[in-house]
This record gives C-alpha cells, sequence and structure tokens, in this order.
C-alpha cells in the first residue's frame, strides 16, 4: 500500500450553506465517507479542515493570504493508503465534496530520500 494525500478544493469565499439540519446531514456524509475508508484499513490520517486565511512565507518575505478572493480554497486534507493512483482515485470519488462543486487533487506521497 502506498499513502496519498487528498486535498479538498472548494470555489474561493463559497462555503456550504443550509438549514441545521442540512447542514447536519451534510457533516454525516462526510462522516460516514471517512468512516468508510477507516474501515476497510486505508485510512492513514484523517486530516482536518483549514483556515481560509493565514501567511505566504517567500524567501526573504512574508505576506498575508491566501487570499479568498482566489478562485479555490484549499479546505482541508486526508490521507489514505491505496495500492494505485487508481484506487486512490476511486476512493476521492466518493468524496462528498464533489456534488457541492468541489474538487479532491489526489497526490502520491514520496518517500524521503
Amino acid at each position: 500500500m502506498q499513502n496519498f494525500l487528498l486535498l479538498f478544493r472548494r470555489e474561493g469565499g463559497v462555503s456550504p450553506q443550509g438549514s441545521p439540519e442540512e447542514m447536519q446531514a451534510l457533516t454525516q456524509k462526510w462522516m460516514d465517507w471517512i468512516g468508510s475508508i477507516a474501515a476497510r484499513d486505508q485510512l492513514a490520517d484523517r486530516g482536518n479542515r483549514l483556515a481560509e486565511t493565514g501567511k505566504v512565507v517567500r524567501s526573504g518575505m512574508v505576506t498575508d493570504g491566501p487570499f479568498s478572493e482566489i478562485k479555490e480554497v484549499l479546505g482541508g486534507y486526508t490521507m489514505i493508503k491505496a495500492a494505485s493512483y487508481d484506487d486512490a482515485v476511486a476512493i476521492a470519488r466518493g468524496c462528498p465534496i464533489l456534488p457541492l462543486g468541489g474538487s479532491v487533487e489526489v497526490r502520491s506521497l514520496n518517500p524521503v530520500m
């Protein structure tokens, strides 16, 4: 098994909205999806949501950012175990962010030399 990082992206400045019941249902979808990955022993790190703002460090400077005005916001991450990229992509296809117009970036983790 290889580790893959799933990065969850959504449109900048647009957060899911709805009634408390709708938001609870969305939260339950995320919990069910992550739970199904864990039940197959493919969850390496549950990950977490990320704040929309932070700092960007470049050589010689630190600036505010990333900015919510950008097209996409990195909203969170999860690390999974899968046999191949195709298997990792199949897991990502079940992500609850997809029906909301978001995307999942699938990246393999290369061991440090």
